[in-house]
């Protein structure tokens, strides 16, 4: 699976780097604007960390407890564990599609791989089947901005994943999806601040919810700056140059992933998993379009609840909650970006 997906990451890659936009040779300042045309805003404020065409970095955890996993079968015993570590393998795609001064269309897709190194996991079913295998998110998104004039402009995106602890890629049922989306109106004050507010439907606390969120992107000076999509995330920006940044705040994901245990009543169940990560990032240009970025900080525990139905929220419908322990993270990686 990891090389299927390294190998399309590197065919896409080739293929952005051979395009060229023509139009870059005319020197548009020897024209004149016609009247009546209706100018545009743009997606971005100066001195914006760049956009991600192609991502893929490496995660790694530090050790953490696990307590409160039924024994199984009938006997309402309990039992802790101890994970050694955790490592995730995380890869993304963002393909324009359409790009010009009337609208943005990308395409992409995803890959989040976590992988539970549990000491001594034993008979117990749910930490023997999440012990040997990959807790996997694998999914398609589209992102729309759409600028109405040059003020307004709305960001619509939409997202479906599928989301399970998987023998093989055949595995995966409709119990395994989930489906995002948000819709954003925003202001674009300045080419240095654009501020929105919309709704989201998201599965970032590890169950569904619908909420209100604010977006809100602006530059101070030429040093500092912040971003924010609240209440996924929001982060602090120092530039120290156009190439070289770094960024200090947090972000919530997570997501409901489907999982074969047949000593549940259903023969399966959904692990809701939501993680908050105040964390440090740096990213900095290596050569032409390729950045490097690494982050580090603490995985708090949001939620980490098995339920016995999609979408389970009631006490009644779980079948445990463990509040696991929070540990210390780091991540690695490099980014293909837009100009």
């Amino acid at each position: 699976m990891h090389k299927i997906l390294l190998g399309a990451l590197i065919l896409i890659s080739t293929v952005a780097t051979a395009q060229v936009d023509t139009t870059d040779n005319f020197d548009y300042s020897k024209f004149g604007e016609p009247e009546g045309v209706t100018r545009y805003c743009t997606q971005k404020v100066l001195n914006q960390t760049p956009q991600k065409i192609i991502s893929i970095g490496f995660e790694k955890y530090g050790s953490f407890h696990m307590p409160g996993v039924p024994l199984g079968g009938m006997l309402p015993a309990m039992q802790d564990f101890h994970v050694n570590q955790m490592s995730s393998l995380r890869a993304q795609v963002n393909v324009p599609v359409i790009s010009n001064n009337k609208i943005i269309w990308q395409l992409g897709g995803n890959y989040w791989g976590s992988k539970f190194d549990i000491e001594k996991p034993g008979t117990n079913q749910f930490a023997s089947t999440l012990n040997s295998h990959t807790m996997t998110s694998v999914g398609l998104n589209t992102t729309l901005f759409k600028p109405l004039n040059e003020k307004n402009f709305l960001i619509i995106q939409a997202s479906a994943d599928a989301n399970g602890l998987f023998h093989n890629m055949s595995a995966i049922n409709k119990d395994a999806l989930t489906l995002s989306g948000t819709f954003i109106y925003g202001w674009k004050k300045s080419e240095k601040n654009m501020i929105g507010t919309g709704i989201a439907r998201t599965y970032r606390a590890g169950q569904l919810i619908h909420v209100p969120i604010l977006f809100w992107n602006k530059t101070f000076n030429d040093k500092w700056g912040m971003e924010l999509l609240l209440p996924a995330r929001g982060f602090m920006r120092y530039n120290f140059s156009t190439f070289n940044m770094i960024q200090a705040g947090f972000e919530l994901e997570g997501n409901q992933f489907w999982m074969p245990l047949s000593n549940s009543q259903n023969g399966s169940v959904f692990i809701q998993r939501g993680e908050f990560k105040p964390k440090l990032m740096w990213d900095k240009k290596v050569s032409g379009f390729v950045w490097f970025h690494a982050e580090a900080g603490m995985r708090y525990n949001y939620r980490f609840e098995v339920t016995n139905v999609y979408n389970g929220k009631k006490e009644a419908q779980r079948y445990f909650e463990s509040r696991l322990g929070n540990p210390l993270y780091f991540n690695i990686g490099f980014n293909f970006v837009s100009p």
